[in-house]
């Protein structure tokens, strides 16, 4: 009986055990438990939450609307439309990208192109971007789609702001184009801190003034904030952050006076910059031939590209801004005024002309060999001599010319706000040092300034350094800097922000100079070499002729039929009207035209009846 009191007891005792080695493993477990709670909600929980919101949540970027470029009369020169396109996310896809794309197909159709360019994208970008497949779907494939949506997880259909140039080829080396952000792009974009303002963003600034004011075009990137479900399909937007759309630019231009200009250039290369002179806005800026920017807004297809890049006629190139050219006769307005501000000569004096000027046993012709007899600075400029500036260079140096032709923009940097500008060549002792490594090569010769003074040797200038150094001559040395962009428009708070106000700086310059080289000037077009022109215009013009140098012939007479269509003189002009009152300047040249006389000047007249008497010239 005791014995089995104590067995008893024993198993109570052992049980009663049990009971607390299972209560302390339960208290211990509940407790590593409410340990392990507390940890995550409390210790870890901005990190997971965070990670949860993830996965939650996707934070959408809305691409802003890029601003509009117009005329100065409001004509759209660049606009925006609203186009759907289909896209695709990559890690919310279900079944594997290839089955994907192949269901895609059935139900609207992308080129093999399209595929391409999509798989090349997704292997250089994040698995969680939106990766465009095909883009410009019509109404009936977007709605085709819309209704099959929901077999497709990871592939969206979506709105997206498109860029459009409703006058084609017309100012297309002003306007430049947009094209698909590069990997060259996103570098810059991530340098300068700006990329993620281009979330969202396919397309930026390439050339001309789309690229320059891409900043101010651009736009903010607004944000979205949607609840999606497992398979990423939007639920609920829980915050969103507007897009600020981009600043709208008004330019100088005028479409008008722009498509008579590149009407007289048609089947020709040649460039043509016209501007206000008391203001340096460009009224006219041509590049023949040209091209149409909208190949380019999702990307040139390889045969456009193939006629452009390997065309003979470079139509890519931007003429005006790029091109260099020895401007020939229409230099020596210039070098006629550096001899009066120097003291040089005076405008009376008088030279011999027999139809050369000999220097050191080389003899430097007049064109054509015409001889004038004795001649001043007046006829010298309205007969276009050039024996009397090949003497006239004898009496100045290069550097003193240099140093007073730099002024007025020659061979300097305009700070037209367009990339791509070349500085071209204004040259100097100090020029052919630095151009030439032999000590022979860069010694300066008197016969070098003799070339020179007339425009040719080492000279070479951009059409729009010519065009400006006009507008500065017309309006008495004032210089204002050229710019195609006149007002920048906030279309928010429909600010209008004017771009250039003042002068960049005035030229010292004697009136009664300016006055000499002026009167010669408006004389050229009166009864001098641009005379034919000019006849019976209603309007005083001031100008000057050039005939540039392409082929030398080394001495012998110039004969155009016997060179090489590409090797003929270039055809130069520049002038300013009305004379009196100066409101628009140009400068022009036709590759390969032959004279200014015969070519260029009648060009010019056409642009000039236009702007000043709009009823007796239309617009194409």
């Amino acid at each position: 009986m005791f014995e089995f009191k104590k067995t008893g007891h024993q198993q109570k005792r052992r049980v009663l055990l049990r009971i607390w080695v299972a209560g302390i493993l339960a208290v211990i477990g509940f407790a590593g438990l409410c340990g392990r709670l507390w940890y995550l909600q409390v210790v870890r929980y901005e990190g997971l939450a965070a990670r949860a919101d993830q996965n939650r949540i996707t934070v959408s970027p809305i691409p802003p609307r890029r601003g509009e470029i117009m005329d100065r009369n409001g004509v759209v020169l660049a606009r925006n439309y609203r186009d759907y396109t289909l896209e695709v996310t990559p890690a919310y896809v279900k079944g594997g990208l290839a089955q994907t794309l192949d269901e895609l197909r059935k139900l609207v159709y992308f080129s093999e192109t399209d595929q391409r360019r999509f798989l090349n994208r997704v292997r250089s970008t994040s698995r969680y971007a939106s990766i465009p497949l095909r883009n410009n779907l019509n109404e009936i494939e977007a709605s085709w789609f819309a209704a099959h949506a929901w077999r497709f997880p990871g592939v969206e259909l979506r709105a997206r702001w498109v860029r459009e140039y409703p006058q084609g080829e017309t100012a297309a080396h002003v306007l430049g184009f947009v094209g698909r952000i590069s990997e060259d792009d996103l570098v810059y974009l991530e340098e300068q801190g700006l990329a993620g303002n281009y979330r969202g963003t396919d397309i930026i600034g390439k050339k001309g003034i789309e690229k320059t004011w891409e900043d101010t075009l651009h736009g903010r990137t607004g944000l979205e904030e949607v609840e999606v479900t497992a398979s990423g399909r939007p639920v609920r937007t829980l915050s969103r952050i507007d897009p600020e759309p981009g600043s709208d630019l008004v330019l100088s231009l005028d479409i008008g006076l722009q498509k008579v200009a590149e009407a007289q250039f048609e089947g020709q290369r040649g460039a043509l910059v016209a501007i206000e002179p008391s203001t340096g806005e460009v009224l006219a800026f041509v590049s023949a031939p040209s091209f149409d920017p909208n190949l380019f807004i999702d990307g040139i297809d390889v045969e456009n590209w193939r006629k452009l890049n390997e065309s003979p006629d470079h139509p890519l190139i931007n003429r005006p801004l790029y091109g260099t050219y020895p401007i020939g006769s229409t230099y020596k307005p210039f070098v006629a005024l550096a001899a009066l501000e120097l003291g040089k000569r005076s405008a009376t004096q008088r030279i011999s002309d027999p139809g050369f000027f000999e220097l050191a046993g080389q003899r430097f012709r007049n064109a054509g060999g015409a001889a004038y007899g004795m001649t001043d600075m007046h006829r010298a400029i309205v007969v276009s001599s050039d024996t009397y500036f090949y003497s006239l260079a004898t009496e100045m140096t290069v550097n003193e010319l240099h140093d007073f032709s730099k002024q007025f923009g020659f061979g300097q940097y305009t700070g037209i706000d367009l990339d791509g500008e070349r500085r071209g060549v204004l040259p100097s002792t100090e020029w052919k040092r630095q151009a030439y490594k032999d000590p022979e090569q860069q010694r300066w010769y008197t016969g070098e300034t003799v070339s020179v003074a007339v425009g040719q040797g080492y000279n070479s200038f951009t059409l729009l350094q010519l065009a400006q150094a006009t507008a500065v001559l017309a309006n008495d040395g004032v210089y204002m800097r050229p710019h195609l962009v006149k007002e920048v428009v906030d279309p928010v708070r429909g600010q209008v922000t004017p771009t250039v106000t003042e002068p960049s700086h005035v030229i010292d310059l004697d009136p009664e100079n300016l006055e000499v080289v002026k009167n010669a000037m408006v004389d050229v077009t009166r009864v001098g070499t641009a005379r034919r022109a000019f006849a019976d215009v209603s309007y005083p013009v001031a100008g000057k002729t050039g005939t540039a140098q392409v082929f030398s012939l080394r001495g012998s007479r110039y004969d155009a039929e016997a060179v090489a269509e590409r090797l003929r003189d270039h055809a130069v002009f520049m002038a300013y009207a009305p004379a009196d009152d100066p409101q628009i300047a140009l400068a022009l040249i036709v590759e390969n035209g032959g004279w200014g006389s015969t070519v260029a000047a009648p060009v010019a007249r056409t642009i000039f009846d236009y702007w000043l008497s709009r009823d007796t010239v239309a617009a194409p």
